[in-house]
């Protein structure tokens, strides 16, 4: 019997080539090995994006439209919005029951969010607790692991002290301890060379034209000491490197071998960066415009995943009432 993954994400925006080689592409993979459980984690986003939900169902759907895109196949995986499986609120509120606040507020990602967040007021109780919800997520479906990054492990670990806190308290064996996948995500920045978020409009999307792809990798920040087109360059510091490592890694040694000689300049790299991205996604934006045009085949594959997540939800709240009385 294969075992159980649940992983999510959520839908606050376009998805972009961060999230390609951040998750999808490692998604891909696992729906081979294990019965994944992906879904779109609306009430997350509503946690914190609660002033501007405008975007929130048309992302939803967007979202949905990429991952089986890039290859999420509904037929391995179930799809589904986490919202649309009320047992998600359920396990959350008897969870929020027996989790100390201390442990939410010592969250390292939460103190950070906090620290850095300016644009959004996320000094709520939603957003406090956030892991708690999490946690739901994950143990709703006796999550055997979870493909994290590693500054996602306080938040998985937060989950197996809920499940000790609920086991132990109840003297139930109900919920599992799930271990972490730590992805082996490649470093990508964003176009600017921070980190790549739709916040600082430095993103190339799923769903960019050519046109605009190649507008936005002729004004990638390139090698800062690199002034002449005569100059040595150094690509282990240059962003549009990492950028050919990720997508075209056979060309890796021609590349350097361009840039340090200064053989080639840095547009006429980035010009070639460009058209390697567009025809990377070409597969994906062409499958992207045929699934664009049959919502109702979406909406299909949504209303199955549902049907098989509360399939599986709904057994294990009827646990957790029985061992609570309730």
């Amino acid at each position: 019997m294969k075992k159980t993954i649940l992983s999510g994400m959520r839908p606050t925006g376009k998805l972009h080539l961060g999230h390609l080689v951040g998750a999808l592409d490692n998604w891909i993979k696992l729906q081979e090995e294990y019965q994944c459980f992906f879904m779109v984690a609306d009430w997350h986003a509503l946690m914190s994006e609660y002033e501007n939900t405008s975007e929130l169902s048309e992302n939803i759907i967007d979202n949905v439209i990429d991952w089986l895109s890039v290859g999420i196949d509904p037929e391995k995986s179930v799809i589904f919005i986490q919202s649309e499986v009320p047992e998600h609120l359920k396990l959350y509120m008897v969870f929020s029951c027996l989790t100390p606040l201390g442990i939410l507020e010592r969250c390292p990602t939460y103190k950070e969010q906090m620290r850095e967040v300016k644009t959004r007021n996320l000094n709520t109780y939603g957003f406090l607790g956030y892991p708690v919800l999490q946690a739901a997520d994950i143990l709703l479906y006796k999550a055997d692991k979870v493909p994290v990054g590693k500054d996602q492990l306080p938040h998985l670990e937060l989950t197996r002290e809920i499940a000790r806190l609920f086991n132990n308290l109840y003297k139930k064996d109900i919920f599992p301890y799930p271990d972490a996948i730590l992805t082996q995500t490649p470093k990508l920045l964003g176009l600017d060379g921070r980190k790549m978020s739709k916040s600082y409009l430095n993103t190339i999307n799923l769903s960019d034209e050519p046109e605009l792809i190649i507008k936005k990798v002729s004004a990638m920040f390139t090698d800062p000491k690199r002034v002449r087109l005569s100059d040595q360059g150094h690509p282990d510091t240059c962003n549009v490197f990492s950028y050919y490592s990720t997508f075209v890694p056979e060309a890796d040694n021609d590349v350097r071998d361009w840039c340090m000689s200064a053989k080639v300049g840095c547009t006429e790299c980035k010009r070639l960066l460009a058209g390697k991205i567009i025809a990377k996604i070409a597969p994906i934006q062409q499958k992207r415009t045929e699934l664009s045009k049959d919502k109702n085949k979406i909406r299909k594959i949504l209303d199955a995943g549902r049907e098989k997540a509360i399939a599986v939800a709904s057994k294990t709240i009827d646990e957790t009432f029985k061992a609570i009385n309730l």
